[in-house]
């Protein structure tokens, strides 16, 4: 009784790392929980705590801008093609990059994941020297899309090369040896083990590129998208709350595909541990007599 009372002792958390959590917790969403309370404020410009009211006003007076309608329009159809974009590519490069064996793979595997890593102002300086410079293009939706698109990629890639690292690779070669074609291996087998790591990889890369702003303001032409529009907002005392407002909900169109993600990816995880108890046990059973028709 002793020792298990001790193990449960040394395996729980302690008050010092509760106070820590809870600073850390704090520091991360308190921010957050200001925008929520001061989007419902009676006052105008200045804000002070408490506030003197509460109203609804003002959620009226933002969703009767057409100016944010069309900045927040714009950033849905943005994100929207950058994550099919980047599903298309970043899944056929995981599946290049991870099946096959060439001089250089190591490199270009790190290069694919550079664009992430990279400071956003660095890619969007390089991105519009080259488009507004070099080939002498103009700036609009098609330009935004490629620059979310450079990092879009990065987050499919990652969750589709983790997927096939998980799965065997004996079940291309059995799905071969019973006859199947290579679309019927794709169909079958590898698309319901790939279709969680493509969806988690889709819907973090809708999020991060629908609240992207320091690539956006260098590849963009003249319509903003949600996240500018709020930006420019900010020098605008009058529309505080307004701007409170439109970033409650970039805020929830953000925070659900985020869930999402992380749901599909617990799942996942979850469907993983069952299939490699499930291959530790076919490998351990006796081979059984083949069928002959």
């Amino acid at each position: 009784m002793r020792v298990r009372a001790e193990s449960r002792r040394g395996t729980g958390a302690g008050l010092g790392l509760k106070a820590a959590s809870v600073l850390v917790m704090l520091f991360l969403y308190f921010p957050l929980g200001i925008i929520v309370l001061y989007a419902f404020t009676t006052q105008s410009s200045s804000f002070t705590f408490p506030p003197p009211g509460l109203t609804l006003e003002w959620f009226r007076v933002a969703f009767g801008r057409t100016d944010m309608w069309e900045a927040f329009r714009l950033s849905l159809i943005v994100a929207s093609i950058s994550t099919v974009v980047a599903i298309g590519l970043g899944s056929l490069l995981a599946a290049a990059v991870y099946r096959s064996r060439f001089f250089g793979r190591e490199a270009l595997a790190f290069l694919i994941v550079l664009p992430i890593a990279l400071p956003g102002i660095v890619t969007g300086i390089a991105l519009r020297s080259t488009i507004s410079g070099l080939l002498d293009a103009p700036l609009g939706v098609s330009t935004i899309v490629i620059g979310h698109t450079t990092f879009c990629i990065v987050i499919v890639y990652n969750n589709v090369v983790a997927r096939l690292r998980r799965m065997s690779p004996n079940v291309v070669e059995a799905s071969a040896d019973l006859g199947a074609s290579g679309w019927q291996t794709f169909r079958h087998v590898m698309l319901p083990n790939l279709a969680t790591a493509l969806l988690a990889g889709g819907v973090l890369a809708f999020a991060l590129s629908f609240d992207e702003i320091i690539v956006t303001t260098f590849t963009r032409g003249g319509d903003p998208t949600l996240p500018i529009w709020i930006f420019q907002q900010l020098f605008r005392p009058r529309n505080r709350p307004v701007t409170n407002v439109v970033a409650l909900i970039a805020v929830t169109v953000t925070i659900v595909p985020v869930l999402l993600a992380q749901m599909l990816a617990r799942s996942s995880d979850d469907a993983g541990t069952g299939m490699g108890a499930g291959t530790a046990r076919e490998r351990a059973a006796p081979p059984s007599e083949p069928v002959l028709d």
